[in-house]
């Protein structure tokens, strides 16, 4: 007989064991038992009486979206493949006054990307691809950048592919502006280098999977759409879901995106192709789907088991990226899930799968935080049997240590400028009203003399000499996952470029890669960076030839001659992209 609280993983309670030994281990032998035991109906959608206590204490979590002046989202919580309590709260149409309901359709953003990634895997499960396969097998017309890319780098977003999404942004294209897997896979196809070596590092792109969906589409001669209904939605019954293909389709009880504007709101934008967004869903069909992963319907337990096969690096180091899932864990429990964004719509689906429970959450609010929102559903029906809450703070070098009092002396000693290796990233130490500023986080406090903690972001800083008599260097520490996030600054000179200097930067450039012409004037002794369909953008000197602005840092490159001949740009998921002076 299974014991009644840890069910299943009894004979695992007494073993310690991290997050990621518990999904390696846990999840053989709830699919190995999956198909030993008869599977449940699917996923019901009965709810608790209004009065419950559970539903009361949901109905609290989400009092200020229940309201008809505002968007807002629909819940569900799902145990045991049953919908124990659903709701809507908020308006899915401001302009008709729908209210939202547990029926009610949203696009769930990024986390989409996980059927994307399981039509791969059923793919690969029919011998019809490879997921080591290279991607110029399927998508010819990508670059030959004189390194394999394989599918597999791609779903794990270590490819070192740059961003098409943000490419297009460089390019002149706004971010409401609709933008269709063609736009995508056409300025992909332009680059000329890569942002890293692929398998060296993690660093997410989201246009990976408008290329995954078109190899999808080549592959098995269906659309994304097509396939994915077929061979995914309608097997499991989710009637209300399908990928959107065209933004202007007609989408039955459809709650739009809204942006906060002003006193109110308007619709936010989407992008209009699918892959990386642009499913059309219910929590009521995400049950089902939910459901899978515990008695598998479609892909059988080799799907599922591939689905929550985390990536690593080429050098052996594990990632908490999986499938278009990402594994972690949350007050000591084991969660699989992921999050999505995109316009005016946010989501998150929380799954604790030692639990066998899931937290669903779909906004049509840009503001909302479903992360937050689906954690606290949790906690309604887990928290007895989750650890206490660990600030961030207390995973970070020196814990949740108390506040120290510094001189201003011991304080402007590390006011600077502070280069990575890279020779792009930056971080600028400032002296604020007796406050060390660090221009990432904004205000610290000092935890030691030369130790400090972000105020408002979750952020550890150490200063400490390279070497005797060398340069101060600046170690940034970050909670991470499946390890804290390292990087280490060198001071070096700040630069405070002269007028001459100013005059060499000036003038036209041009990238072929995005097929834009960027003006870089100068104006009030500063230089000022013009673009298509952009603010001008001011641009602060850091170093020699580095520069930092909206769009992200510039650095200025020179020929043989010392006259500057160029720049790159490296902004978020597009690392050192070239443009060329045009008089060069």
């Amino acid at each position: 007989m299974l014991d009644a609280k840890w069910g299943i993983f009894g004979k695992y309670r007494d073993r310690p064991q991290g997050p990621v030994e518990r999904v390696k281990h846990s999840v053989p032998i709830l699919l190995a038992l999956a198909v030993l035991i008869q599977p449940p109906a699917p996923a019901q959608t009965s709810s608790d009486p209004p009065a419950s206590p559970a539903a009361q204490l949901v109905d609290k979590v989400f009092a200020a979206m229940d309201t008809k002046a505002s968007p807002g989202c629909a819940v569900a919580a799902i145990k045991n493949g049953r919908i124990l309590y659903a709701r809507g709260y908020g308006m899915a149409d401001l302009a008709h006054d729908i209210p939202i309901a547990r029926g009610t359709v949203f696009n769930i953003g990024s986390e989409s990307k996980q059927f994307t990634a399981a039509s791969i895997v059923l793919l690969a499960q029919e011998g019809k691809l490879s997921l080591d396969d290279q991607v110029r097998k399927y998508l010819p017309e990508l670059p030959d950048f004189g390194v394999p890319i394989t599918i597999r780098q791609v779903v794990h977003h270590t490819s070192g592919l740059r961003d098409g999404f943000r490419l297009l942004e460089l390019g002149g294209r706004e971010y409401t502006e609709p933008a269709s897997d063609a736009d995508i896979l056409a300025v992909m196809s332009r680059q000329k280098d890569l942002n890293f070596t692929p398998g060296s590092r993690f660093l997410y792109n989201t246009s990976g999977y408008v290329l995954l969906a078109e190899i999808v589409k080549r592959v098995s001669g269906q659309s994304l759409s097509e396939f994915t209904t077929a061979r995914i939605f309608q097997p499991l019954g989710m009637k209300s879901t399908h990928f959107r293909d065209q933004p202007t389709e007609v989408v039955k009880n459809i709650a739009y995106g809204y942006r906060p504007f002003k006193n109110g709101f308007r619709l936010g934008g989407i992008y209009k192709g699918v892959g990386p967004t642009n499913l059309m869903t219910t929590v009521e069909d995400l049950a089902l789907w939910d459901e899978n992963f515990y008695h598998p319907r479609v892909g059988g337990l080799s799907m599922i088991e591939q689905m929550l096969e985390r990536g690593k690096l080429s050098s052996g180091e594990p990632l908490g990226m999986a499938f278009g899932l990402f594994v972690d864990s949350y007050r000591g429990l084991t969660t699989v899930g992921f999050s999505g964004s995109d316009g005016g719509y946010r989501s998150n689906i929380l799954r604790f799968p030692d639990r066998h429970f899931t937290a669903v959450c779909l906004c049509n609010l840009a503001a909302a935080n479903p992360v937050a929102l689906t954690q606290k559903l949790a906690e309604v029906y887990l928290d007895r049997d989750m650890a206490p809450r660990v600030k961030p703070e207390d995973t970070l070098p020196g814990g949740d240590a108390a506040t120290v009092q510094l001189s201003e002396a011991q304080l402007r000693n590390k006011v600077g400028i502070y280069l990575h290796p890279d020779g792009i990233y930056t971080r600028r130490a400032t002296l604020q009203n007796g406050k060390l500023r660090i221009d990432t986080v904004g205000e610290t406090r000092a935890i030691g003399e030369n130790h400090f903690r972000g105020v408002n972001a979750p952020a550890d800083f150490q200063f400490e000499a390279s070497r005797p008599g060398g340069p101060l260097r600046l170690i940034e520490t970050r909670p991470g996952n499946p390890k804290p996030a390292v990087m280490v600054f060198e001071a070096a000179a700040e630069f405070t470029p002269s007028p001459g200097e100013l005059t060499d930067c000036a003038g036209s450039y041009r990238s072929g890669e995005l097929d834009a012409v960027y003006e870089m004037k100068i104006q009030e002794n500063k230089l000022v960076l013009y673009r298509l369909k952009y603010e001008p953008d001011t641009l602060r000197p850091h170093t020699r030839d580095l520069f930092a602005g909206n769009i992200g840092k510039i650095r200025f490159q020179r020929d043989a001659k010392g006259r500057v001949v160029g720049f790159t740009v490296t902004t978020g998921t597009v690392l050192n992209l070239r443009f060329h002076k045009k008089d060069r």
